[in-house]
């Protein structure tokens, strides 16, 4: 008997619940390792319910800690690799821009140059030369090997990638309503009443990963750190100069830091890190805050003076974000969960898979984010 109840099916294979790009990419890796997976997803295909959505994010190598730069060239090559062999592009070198505080730039280049990676340091007025639609302060960093993720395009992209091997079951519009524990097992009840017992389980869930799989883990006695959930309101402003002239850019302002990129088409988008307000996931109106709409506009008008400050399109996403703005990637038994990406994890997407993979296979977690 393998214990499955009447009312359950049995499933050899990984259900992966969440298609984000951390669930796209944990469905590809498992499938191209032959195994088989089951990913299902509340919201429809290419949603907007989450953190993946919407066609642009960054990719930068600008950290001032040494193993999130070694993490970001080992999914640079991921990257590349993923290009070559679809022949797709999804990664555009514009090249990044960090400035700012003085501590935190030179942290950075400090790691980059331990990390053999070519960066080039510049006075302000060397900068706005260069990048006339930023306003510099304090200390300049660019390097060329970051840029713009298309990010649509690579969630798109890895969903079709799992379901062409012939090992992976897609469902949408599919909510997960109870996550049980039998010790070497675990049962996924759905909202149509189908209950999926399995071996194992991905839960690429982010903002959802507390309401969804905390009991679980807390029972195993590994409990979540306690993950913020916020609302994140970034706004596209019409850009006055033409595509070429924008890197992604990241502001180690005084205040709260600021990111941004050219989104080609839709303007440039600009946004506060994690300064959001706290949100169910569930229950969220997606309704800019008037007072931080307001602050990001003056924002704008003042550091970014290529594009119109009076013009904004507000986007809502989620952030899902620990303490530390550590990861937590990690497995008990037979439930492996993704959370805590605080805002960052998007340019590791291809990474992120191959972990995940390596986990729900009987591999051991990278320290740093484990429960």
């Amino acid at each position: 008997m393998d214990g499955t109840q009447p009312d359950e099916t049995r499933f050899d294979g990984h259900v992966v619940i969440g298609d984000g790009v951390v669930g796209a990419a944990a469905a590809w890796a498992l499938t191209a390792r032959g195994e088989r997976v089951l990913l299902v997803e509340q919201h429809g295909r290419g949603h907007l319910e989450g953190s993946s959505h919407g066609t642009t994010r960054i990719f930068r190598q600008g950290y001032s800690d040494p193993e999130y730069v070694a993490l970001t060239t080992r999914a640079l090559a991921l990257w590349d690799a993923l290009e070559s062999t679809t022949g797709t592009t999804l990664l555009d070198r514009t090249g990044a821009v960090d400035h700012g505080r003085p501590e935190v730039v030179d942290a950075i280049a400090a790691a980059l140059a331990d990390a053999g990676i070519p960066h080039e340091t510049l006075t302000p007025e060397a900068a706005a030369d260069r990048w006339p639609g930023i306003a510099f302060e304090g200390h300049v960093l660019t390097h060329a090997t970051a840029g713009r993720i298309r990010s649509a395009d690579t969630i798109e992209l890895l969903l079709t990638l799992a379901e062409q091997t012939g090992l992976a079951e897609l469902r949408f519009g599919t909510r997960v309503a109870a996550v049980a524990d039998h010790g070497d097992a675990v049962t996924v009840t759905l909202d149509d009443g189908t209950a999926v017992r399995t071996a194992s389980v991905v839960a690429a869930v982010g903002s959802w990963a507390p309401t969804l799989v905390g009991d679980v883990l807390a029972a195993r006695g590994a409990r979540l750190p306690a993950v913020r959930v916020t609302q994140e309101q970034p706004a596209h402003f019409p850009s006055h100069l033409p595509d070429e002239a924008w890197p992604s850019f990241v502001h180690w302002a005084d205040g709260d830091d600021v990111y941004g990129l050219l989104t080609p088409g839709e303007g440039v988008k600009v946004g506060f890190h994690g300064t959001g307000p706290v949100v169910d996931p569930d229950a969220r109106d997606k309704r800019p805050v008037p007072e931080e709409a307001a602050r990001l506009q003056a924002y704008v008008a003042r550091y970014v003076p290529g594009v119109d400050a009076t013009r904004p399109t507000f986007i809502s996403c989620l952030y899902d974000t620990t303490p530390d703005e550590e990861f937590v990637i990690d497995r008990r038994g037979p439930l492996t969960v993704a959370t805590g990406f605080s805002g960052h994890g998007f340019k590791f997407a291809p990474l992120l898979g191959e972990l995940l993979a390596d986990l729900a296979t009987g591999g051991e977690p990278i320290p740093r984010f484990a429960l």
